[in-house]
């Protein structure tokens, strides 16, 4: 097998073009069936779906109750698998029935826990929802149960070989630093397309998640995070952080009915919200959206697709209660 000035390969031997071909081949499914690791927050979210927000001091009934499994992480660890990537979830949780409601969970759901740190002090963590259909709005109230969250400590004990990309969710950002640093290290002693892909999620005004940044390939700030900061618009926001990113990274930030934008090294995009005809649950929209765009971008989309895609399926998911129907909807398109 010879090469051109033009770099395409002239056969010689049919042999050798289809061990090549094969070697080739072989190596894109088997990067293409690595997992995506999210690292973040699994709690209990004990859901109540009310027909409006209930005054204070007053006793009313709800239209349903359930309980569903939540966190930013595990929540787009549902979706991923729901849209068929292979995926594991990486956070802590305390023994007790909650946490064995939340494994069973995610069992169901195809989701590989096995990186869950399971810890002595603290207990899982639990959040009261209140979802309200007519209004579009949800409420949480999450119980702080002082469990410690995953260390970089923690982290080195994983086999990253097994990943294509990691998403984190932005929470105790010092010890996350020190985990991407060490996904840095693991990368540098590969070639480009075997190198696990980097994303991280800034979504609460804590000072401290702001040191993410620029340690992510992908990086997804939150509205909330942007108005803290003076932006009125997606695009502001994006043009106001890009310079605090990585060189080459990609910015993304979802803006609610406004759709979600992004900047990157090819510029500026846009996809305008895909709203469902009645809203029902808008509980896990965004981890919804991050999950889509992950997916969509780890399987070398583009990301005008990806973003367009990202708030098709977050849309969707807003008009139906949790997340199952995403696969019937969205599955491996």
């Amino acid at each position: 097998m010879t090469q051109r000035d033009d770099y395409m390969f002239v056969c010689q031997s049919p042999a050798v073009c289809v061990s090549v071909c094969f070697s080739v081949c072989v190596g894109t499914n088997m990067e293409e069936q690595k997992k995506i690791l999210c690292v973040g927050l699994v709690c209990l979210d004990i859901i109540n779906v009310v027909d409006k927000y209930p005054e204070e001091d007053t006793d009313s009934r709800c239209l349903s109750q359930r309980w569903q499994r939540g966190g930013n992480a595990s929540n787009s660890c549902t979706v991923l698998s729901l849209l068929g990537a292979p995926c594991a979830f990486m956070g802590s949780l305390s023994t007790g029935p909650v946490a064995e409601f939340i494994m069973a969970d995610f069992s169901r759901c195809s989701v590989d826990a096995s990186q869950v740190v399971w810890q002595l002090e603290g207990r899982t963590p639990c959040a009261c929802c209140l979802v309200c259909p007519s209004s579009g709005t949800r409420t949480v109230i999450l119980s702080d149960t002082n469990l410690p969250d995953v260390t970089a400590e923690d982290f080195s004990e994983v086999d990253l070989s097994q990943f294509r990309w990691i998403h984190w969710e932005g929470r105790n950002a010092d010890e996350q630093v020190k985990m991407i640093q060490q996904v840095a290290t693991y990368n540098s002693r590969l070639p480009q397309q075997q190198r696990i892909t980097v994303s991280v999620e800034i979504e609460k005004t804590r000072e401290l998640l702001y040191q993410l940044f620029p340690h992510g390939d992908v990086v997804f700030v939150s509205k909330d995070v942007a108005r803290h900061f003076g932006f009125q618009s997606a695009e502001a926001a994006l043009r106001g952080f890009y310079p605090q990113v990585r060189q080459g990274a990609v910015l993304i930030c979802a803006w609610a009915e406004k759709g979600a934008s992004a900047l990157g090294p090819d510029g500026f995009f846009h996809s305008d919200a895909f709203p469902p005809p009645s809203l029902v649950d808008t509980l896990g929209a965004g981890d919804t959206f991050n999950a889509a765009v992950i997916y969509r971008l780890s399987h070398g989309r583009t990301l005008q697709e990806a973003l367009t895609f990202g708030c098709r399926v977050a849309g969707a998911k807003c008009g139906f209660h949790g997340y199952d129907a995403i696969a019937e909807k969205f599955s491996n398109k």
